[in-house]
This record gives structure tokens, C-alpha cells and sequence, in this order.
């Protein structure tokens, strides 16, 4: 097995260990909420506060720690989050958890960034978008097969041993980072103004803001997937859990078609047709969730291809900033996961007034009303590049 190879497989076990960390607390809330006697509904802060510190944190720990030897820092914040998840397990109330779960948000974003800094470094030209959906697909991968198993480990055993296995993986990839990842990597020194005009760069907000939107799409209904599957279309709830898993499997291939849309030349110019798509199957949901087989095709098919835009997003931040902006590579490269974390905020919320407004099985029109603002800004995005490409061509001759 090829170098290049294994520090692949070590940076989607990174993503699968974040993804397990933030995605495994939502499986057991329940025995969260008889643990600390706390009701389940302020248990359910902790995945918001989780979301919130992690988007908020995440630049400003990037840019913070951007002069230091990105290998070190990437250590350095590995060994926080292996702190602050083992704290997790050793929780003895609602607070103490409180504490644990916002040091390891603050420290998820930033590592994820790091990591996506390095696949860049050390990845071919031709096989970098591969490997960055691969890493998006760590995530999916531990929301299909880690959080069950982190689940039947809590109800075989206790409910702490879930964050102990995580604090397991966690000193493994620590051990394989040290070993597969570049010591010296080219980086540009400069002050946290200089990093920040990357902001500025009207591909870079145009981007952020599409990002943001595409996250409420997907979360404006897929908060409810649960009630959808069985209180809307009538599923039993013994089969919730294969249909969660299909769901799941679907969302990785989602990640794959994302890495072949981002190995095209202009892979944004096919995202339109994708949120063109998106509304069209979001307004029909109401009217296919009264049928099994059409509300599950019509779940399916979004779940496929309403975040393709992830890996072609991610490039799109990376290209920009190691041709123009390479004092701010690290952040370019945390935008997706922080405005994404946003999203799903913006996302969830409305989701939960829909259902008060209109109803469980109509809530996907919000989410219809977020994909056309996307595919609006996925429109200026591609317009604000081609500018930017015709003034450098002009500039050239």
C-alpha cells in the first residue's frame, strides 16, 4: 500500500471519529436523560450547543494557531478533543457534560480544517477531489455504522463506554498522525487582518452564503426524517432502523458522486440542475409522503443529491486561496464545516416552526424556499468567478 493511500485511510478515520463524537449524543439522549435526570428536551441543547461552538469557535482557533507548524497543532488539538471526550464518559452531570462536549467542539472544526489542509498538500492534483469526498464520507460513514454500534454498545453495557471507544479510535489516529503526516509543510506567515481578506473575495461570501443555505435545505426536512418515516408515511417502527441505515448508505454514495462532480473542470456549473431538482422533489414530498414507495424514492433521491455540493465547494475554497490567498489556506479550508454547522441551525429551526405552521408533512416546503436561494446563489457564485477569470485573462495579455 502506497504512502499516499494510508494517509488517506488516516484522515477519513480522523472525519469518522469526529463524526462519531458529534453525531453519537443524538442516539443517546434517552439515557443521557435518566443518567442526570435532566427532561430529554434540554438534553437536546447539547446537540445545539455542540453546533453553535463549533461554528463559532472554528475560525478564530484556526486563525489563532495558523503561525505554529500546522503538524503540531494538529497534535496539539488532538490530544484537547481526546481530553475533552473522555471527560464526556466521565460526566457526572448535565453541566459537567455541558463543559466536555464544548471542548470538543471547539476543537472539531479546527481539526477537520487542518486535515483538509494536508489532504490538499500531500494529495495529487488529479486524486484531490476524491480524497476530500472520502473524507466528507468519514463523517456519513459514522452516522451509518458508528453511531448504531455506539447506541448497542450504551444499551448492552452503559452509555459511557460509547465515549470511551471513541477515546479508543481517538489515541490510534493520534498515533498514525504522527507517523503519516508531513512534518514541514509549506506555510505563509501573516497577521490575522491579512488572513481575513480572503472574506472579502466576493467567490469566497458568495460561497459561504451558498453553503449556509444548502445545509437549511437539507435540515429543513431532515430534522423530522424519523416522525416522516413512520408518523407521515406510516412505517413501523422495528423498520425504522434499516430504513435509517438505506438512508445513511445513500448519503455516502452522495459523498462519492460529489468527489466525481469535483474532478470536472467547472464542476459548479452543474450544481443549477441539482437545485433545480431539489425544489421540484421538496414541493412533490407533501404529495409523495401519503405513499411508502414514492416518499421513500423521493427521500432517497434528495438524500443523494442534495449536498453534492460539498466536495466541489471545498475545492473551490482551496483552489481560491492557494492561488490568491495562501496566507489563508487553513481557514479557506474550515468555511464549509463552519457555515455548513449554520445552516443546519437555520435549518432545524425551521423545520420546527414548520411543523407548527403547516404541518409534519408539508414542512419540505421551507426547505424548497432555502434550495431556490441556493441555486440564486449558486448562480451569482459562478457568475462572480467567471468575472474574476475574465479580468485575469485580460490582466495576462
Amino acid at each position: 500500500m502506497t504512502k499516499f493511500k494510508i494517509q488517506s485511510i488516516v484522515f477519513v478515520l480522523v472525519a469518522f471519529m469526529l463524526g462519531c463524537n458529534e453525531f453519537i449524543v443524538v442516539g443517546i439522549l434517552s439515557d443521557l436523560s435518566k443518567q442526570f435526570q435532566v427532561p430529554i428536551s434540554i438534553m437536546g441543547y447539547l446537540v445545539t450547543i455542540f453546533a453553535t461552538v463549533y461554528a463559532v469557535s472554528t475560525p478564530f482557533v484556526t486563525v489563532l494557531t495558523s503561525r505554529f507548524s500546522r503538524y503540531k497543532t494538529l497534535l496539539s488539538l488532538m490530544i484537547v478533543f481526546l481530553i475533552g471526550n473522555t471527560l464526556s464518559g466521565l460526566s457526572t452531570s448535565y453541566l459537567f457534560m455541558v463543559v466536555s462536549r464544548i471542548i470538543t467542539a471547539t476543537t472539531a472544526g479546527s481539526i477537520i480544517s487542518l486535515v483538509m489542509t494536508f489532504a490538499s498538500t500531500i494529495a495529487p492534483r488529479n486524486k484531490r477531489a476524491s480524497l476530500v469526498s472520502w473524507i466528507f464520507a468519514g463523517f456519513s460513514i459514522a452516522s451509518v455504522f458508528g453511531v448504531p454500534i455506539g447506541v448497542a454498545i450504551s444499551t448492552s453495557y452503559n452509555w459511557r463506554y460509547t465515549f470511551f471507544s471513541i477515546s479508543v479510535i481517538t489515541i490510534l489516529t493520534f498515533i498514525l498522525l504522527i507517523f503519516i503526516l508531513p512534518r514541514k509543510v509549506k506555510q505563509t506567515q501573516s497577521s490575522i487582518k491579512n488572513q481575513l481578506t480572503l472574506l472579502l473575495d466576493p467567490r469566497i461570501y458568495i460561497g459561504i452564503v451558498l453553503v449556509l443555505f444548502t445545509a437549511a435545505t437539507m435540515y429543513a426536512y431532515y430534522t423530522y426524517i424519523r416522525p416522516l418515516l413512520t408518523t407521515s408515511m406510516g412505517f413501523s417502527i422495528t423498520s425504522l432502523n434499516w430504513l435509517l441505515f438505506i438512508i445513511g448508505i445513500m448519503s455516502i454514495l452522495s459523498n462519492r458522486l460529489s468527489g466525481v462532480i469535483a474532478e470536472k473542470t467547472n464542476p459548479l456549473r452543474t450544481m443549477p440542475k441539482f437545485y433545480v431538482a431539489d425544489i421540484i422533489l421538496l414541493l412533490l414530498m407533501p404529495f409523495g409522503l401519503k405513499n411508502k414507495i414514492t416518499g421513500m424514492a423521493i427521500i432517497l433521491i434528495l438524500t443523494l443529491i442534495v449536498t453534492v455540493l460539498n466536495s466541489p465547494i471545498q475545492l473551490h475554497f482551496l483552489n481560491i486561496a492557494e492561488s490568491d490567498y495562501p496566507q489563508s489556506l487553513v481557514l479557506a479550508s474550515s468555511l464549509s464545516s463552519i457555515f455548513f454547522n449554520f445552516g443546519i441551525s437555520l435549518g432545524s429551526a425551521t423545520a420546527s416552526s414548520m411543523v407548527g405552521i403547516v404541518g409534519l408533512d408539508k414542512i419540505s416546503v421551507g426547505a424548497a424556499v432555502y434550495a431556490a436561494i441556493s441555486l440564486l446563489f449558486v448562480y451569482l457564485l459562478n457568475k462572480a468567478t467567471k468575472t474574476k477569470q475574465k479580468s485575469a485573462t485580460q490582466l495576462s495579455k
